[in-house]
Formats: structure tokens, sequence, C-alpha cells
């Protein structure tokens, strides 16, 4: 605007008047950029440590032993019938764990959350503890309890004289699922308690007053707010067993092979690099559709 003298005046906002948030931006340009100078470093860092070997294994998945780029190895390894099975050996025993891990985990986080027993608090902090438990720890106890020389077994043999015990399954795929579910359940159980402890027990207590069930307590009142830390538990679980390579290899199961384990047969065992790159490349593509998934879902339920 104009001033007495004729000259041109900065433009400022009226007294009164709040800046709206584009003004701001647009009269901070050097704020900007210091923003991206902070910002360039732990970026370039993480793509560094991250993105760079993803990329390497990418482009290795598309390179074939005798050189070159082409899609063939994609193409070799989709028509293996090892891999294959080893895609759906790894989706059933994920999905099927997540199923086991939601149904225990939900009615183990209930007694604990509603059921007043001496040690529930102890529980509940073990609960926090067992987290951080490696995978292969509970494939172990498992085996010393279920295995072909373990204690049920040895009990059995003790008290009828037989020659070897009824518990043979954990070299099974039932025994990769059991270990997958006991060990995944916390991660089920844990936001299932915090979302417990945000019920307000009133409302139980007027439907318990009015003569309703416990079931129907469960259904009307518990499951609507613990549906939540279900979604986000269940989807984590199964990005989880997706991945899981540790319980697979100590159980030994027989016939068990995942997409995990392929990889490492490929790489290790076979020294086929490019096979187990696009081995890993699937496995990757998976994971990150399930992860994307899994934040659509924690979005829609409010998790």
């Amino acid at each position: 605007m104009s001033s007495p003298t004729g000259t041109l005046t900065e433009s400022r906002p009226a007294p009164g008047v709040v800046p709206t948030r584009s003004a701001v931006r647009n009269a901070c340009p050097q704020r900007k950029r210091r923003a991206w100078v902070w910002a360039l470093p732990p970026v370039l860092g993480l793509a560094l440590v991250f993105l760079y070997p993803l990329v390497l294994l990418v482009q290795q998945s598309f390179t074939p032993l005798e050189g070159g780029m082409s899609v063939q190895p994609y193409a070799d390894v989709f028509a293996d019938p090892a891999f294959r099975e080893a895609l759906g050996t790894t989706v059933w025993l994920a999905a099927g764990a997540t199923v086991g891990c939601l149904v225990l985990g939900f009615v183990l986080a209930l007694v604990i959350a509603f059921v007043p027993f001496p040690g529930a608090k102890a529980v509940a902090r073990f609960v926090d503890v067992f987290l951080s438990f490696p995978s292969f720890l509970i494939t172990l106890a498992l085996l010393f309890v279920y295995g072909t020389v373990g204690m049920a077994n040895g009990l059995w043999t003790d008290v009828t004289g037989a020659a070897e015990g009824p518990f043979q399954f954990l070299g099974t795929p039932w025994g990769v699922l059991l270990a997958e579910i006991t060990y995944f359940t916390p991660f089920v159980m844990r936001p299932l308690l915090a979302a417990f402890s945000q019920i307000d027990t009133a409302q139980i207590e007027a439907a318990s007053s009015l003569g309703a069930k416990a079931p129907r307590i469960v259904r009307q009142i518990i499951l609507p707010e613990a549906l939540p830390a279900l979604a986000a538990g269940g989807s984590l679980v199964l990005i989880m067993c997706l991945n899981e390579f540790g319980i697979v290899l100590f159980t030994g199961a027989k016939g068990v092979t995942t997409l995990p384990m392929l990889v490492y047969s490929k790489a290790i065992l076979e020294s086929d690099w490019t096979a187990a790159c696009v081995v890993a490349v699937v496995n990757v593509v998976i994971s990150v559709g399930l992860y994307s998934l899994y934040r659509v879902v924690s979005r829609r339920v409010g998790a």
C-alpha cells in the first residue's frame, strides 16, 4: 500500500488479524530450508542402511546366473513346486497362528482383567516380560516338555514301559503352529489388557445388576471396546508369523518349509543366491502389503 511519501511499504496484517498457515509458510522460506538441511542427514542414513541393501536384493533377483537382467529367475522360482508349497505353508501357518492367538489371547486377557484372583497383576507384568523373550526359547521349552525324549514322553514310557511316548507332534506342522501360538499370544494380550483397563466397570456392574449373563456382557460391552486392540494385535501377529524363522528351524519339523526357510535353503544350502533373492523379494512384498493393511485397519478401528 502507498505511504504518505508515495513509496510502497511492506504489507502487514491488520491489528488483531491472525495470519493464515499458508501466509506463515510463505513468510518463512528460510525456516523451511533449515528444516530440509536438518532432515537430510537422517534420511540419507536410513536410505544407506535400509534402502540400499533392499535395492541390491531386488537387483540380484533380476540377475540370472548367465548375467544380464531378466525376469526369468522369477519365472523359474514361481514354476518351482517347492516355492508354491512354501508359500501355501507360510500362509496357512500364519493365518492359523493368528486365529489361535486372537482366541487364546482374548480369553486369557479377559480372565486377567475381569476375574479377580491372587497374582493377577503379577501375571499381567509377566506378559510384558514375555514379549522380550526370543522365539527359540519358547520352542526349546516345548521340546523339553513334548519332545521325543521330553518330560511327557519320558513319564509315559516310565509308567507304561512303552518304547516311545505318544507325543510326537512337535516335528509336524501342528507343532510349529502350537509353538507360534504359544509365543505370539502375549502380543495380542498386551493391547487387549490396555483396552480392558479403559472400560468403565460401572457399565458391567449395571448390566449384571439388570440380569445380564457373562456371555452377553462380553458380547455387547467388552467385545466392542476390544475390537481395535484385536485388529491391531492380530495384524501384528500375522506379519510376524509370516516372517518367523527361528521357531520353524528349532522345531526341526520335517516337510515344513516356509518362505524364510526357503530363503535360507536356497542361499546357504544350495548357494543359489538369485533364487534366494527372488523368494526374499516375494516375502518382502507380502509383508509390506500386510503392514499397509494393518495401518489401514488400525486407522479404521481407531487403534
